[in-house]
């Protein structure tokens, strides 16, 4: 058998990154190599028996299972505490798997109106069709435990939501869900392990796109789910169904880039703290909203739940002035690359109403202050100094 596994559990965050794939090969490679084959030859043939996969499968076709893609399940189940994991081609891949498997008929499904907008596009794709009702709440633990009731089979939320930085309570619906009755599903792609483990909090699934943090360098795209090793024993048969596992040259990218994923994100988030100081005093800046500004409503909340004392790589701030102007401060960046996503070792720049927040329906938006004015900045890895210089020039109009 190739496959051995050597280190069943480590414990810290960096060393399971690096070192939490357990692969090990009769060449004595520690690094998963890239497996291209979609075919692996039966072992004992009359009753179709191949190589067997410690998930409890047998690896047999491409569709199933990857020796590469299986060696980056086992380092994120380790890094979010879970018993396993499963990866997909991309983010909105995970959670499409995840509302099929487990809305029906009659369900009602509680999010945030503050959520990551290609998901609300699936969910008003999927309401009609699968007959569920989707109650869109304040983004806060208390308006999510009030919505919930007895129909309600899923609560889908993220940390810290997208582009305002709304940090939700994951320790106060803890105590007040019922969670044998109704299943949290927690996307942890901005604050990432490091911050916050969701099964700490009775997450039963947690969610990355491996796009952002994981892979670090905008050049793959990814997704995930943790959890529960018979929840991702079930999930795994829709993704084979489905077809949506993440294939073997990504899963070796992200493989790659999440050994430095502390120590990128903690840089991020330092170089993050100095980009919303410097904002929250500048004269063309009406507001910045961050978690970690001390006048941040969320900073309490972010401080009880965050492991560490980092508040994450994203920020946003509202431009004094009208659309134009943000429009001419996005022309004036340099350094800053104008494109959507984050976490990449560049730092990029956004306006959200036009781009990720498209799909919040618009009376949310403006309750939420997701306005035309609104930037939303994914702080890089460059020296911070050079991020705040280009910030000056570009707001000197």
């Amino acid at each position: 058998m190739v496959i051995k596994h050597w280190c069943k559990t480590m414990g810290r965050i960096s060393t399971d990154a690096i070192h939490g794939h357990e692969h090990k090969d009769s060449l004595g490679s520690h690094i998963p190599p890239i497996y291209l084959s979609v075919i692996y030859e039966y072992i004992d043939y009359e009753i179709g028996e191949a190589v067997f996969i410690d998930r409890g499968n047998y690896l047999r076709y491409g569709r199933e299972e990857n020796p590469t893609t299986r060696a980056l399940e086992r380092v994120v189940a380790k890094l979010e505490n879970t018993e396993d994991a499963l990866a997909f081609n991309s983010g909105m891949a995970a959670i499409s798997t995840t509302l099929l498997h487990y809305l029906k008929s009659g369900d009602k499904i509680v999010v945030p109106m503050e959520l990551y907008s290609s998901t609300f596009a699936l969910l008003d794709n999927l309401s009609p069709k699968l007959g569920i009702k989707v109650a869109k709440v304040w983004p806060s633990a208390e308006a999510i435990v009030e919505a919930v009731d007895s129909s309600t089979s899923i609560v889908f939320l993220e940390v810290m939501t997208n582009p305002t930085n709304k940090v939700i309570d994951l320790e106060y619906l803890y105590k007040h869900l019922d969670l044998d009755k109704v299943v949290l599903v927690v996307d942890n792609t901005f604050t990432t392990p490091i911050l916050v483990k969701p099964v700490k909090y009775g997450a039963k699934l947690v969610v990355h796109s491996m796009t952002k943090y994981f892979g670090g360098h905008n050049d793959v795209v990814g997704g995930v789910l943790a959890g529960y090793r018979d929840t991702i024993k079930t999930l795994w048969e829709w993704r084979r169904m489905l077809g949506g596992i993440l294939q073997p040259f990504e899963a070796y990218m992200i493989l790659r880039g999440v050994k430095t994923l502390e120590v990128r994100y903690e840089k991020q988030s330092r170089n993050a703290q100095t980009v919303a100081e410097y904002l929250a005093e500048h004269t063309k800046v009406e507001e910045v909203m961050y978690p970690g500004l001390t006048k941040n409503p969320y900073h309490s909340i972010a401080k009880k739940l965050f492991e560490k004392p980092l508040f994450g790589g994203v920020l946003s701030f509202r431009l004094k002035g009208s659309y134009n102007d943000v429009i001419t401060f996005m022309k004036k960046l340099k350094l800053i690359k104008r494109c959507p996503s984050l976490g990449g070792t560049e730092s990029m720049a956004v306006i959200p109403s036009k781009a990720a927040a498209k799909f919040i329906d618009p009376e949310h938006r403006v309750k939420l202050g997701i306005t035309d004015n609104l930037v939303r900045l994914s702080i890089g890895l460059e020296d911070v100094e050079d991020i705040i210089e280009d910030l000056s020039q570009a707001l000197n109009f």
